[in-house]
């Protein structure tokens, strides 16, 4: 997938960001093309290789029908809950770490209805926030909406939801 300049993108790790160049590096007497990215809400710069975008799972900003999807997610029964701790935090990481957005919703979902229940340990609460964050910034920029109000509709989604799958 080619993006230009001025796109808003997500990169999978840094969240949404947007391309403010496209510039040429030579690597090895060959030229590289870079998409030179700057992340919203960190003013990170990153530099990603044009050829290695989508290996490197950089996608365009979730559409409206995609943000629907999200909800759906949020608003499913929660997963069976793994009960011990070290796998429940193992599993939930090797998902975050995909970067894939619905693995992110669906994270928030039952870590958010998990600590309604009981509190979550310092770890899952961090945890929860790294599924959370992304999502909400992400959902408020596709939206054209703050961050208070895509938190509070993403929020709403989940509570909408039952607890557990049968």
């Amino acid at each position: 997938m080619k993006f230009s300049k001025g796109q808003t993108v997500v990169h999978p790790h840094h969240g949404p960001a947007v391309i403010r160049r496209i510039t040429s590096r030579r690597v090895n007497r060959t030229a590289v093309k870079y998409y030179d990215l700057e992340v919203i809400e960190s003013n990170l710069h990153v530099s990603i290789p044009v050829d290695r975008a989508e290996e490197m799972r950089l996608r365009p900003i979730l559409t409206k029908t995609e943000i629907e999807q999200v909800l759906d997610v949020l608003r499913a029964p929660s997963a069976p809950e793994i009960e011990q701790w070290s796998r429940r935090i193992k599993e939930n990481r090797d998902r975050l770490n995909n970067g894939d957005i619905f693995a992110h919703a669906a994270i928030a979902r039952d870590l958010g209805r998990r600590d309604e229940r009981k509190r979550l340990s310092f770890a899952e609460r961090q945890m929860l926030r790294e599924a959370r964050e992304p999502l909400v910034v992400e959902v408020a920029i596709a939206l054209g909406k703050s961050a208070e109000e895509a938190d509070a509709l993403l929020k709403q989604a989940e509570a909408s939801g039952t607890l557990v799958a049968a």
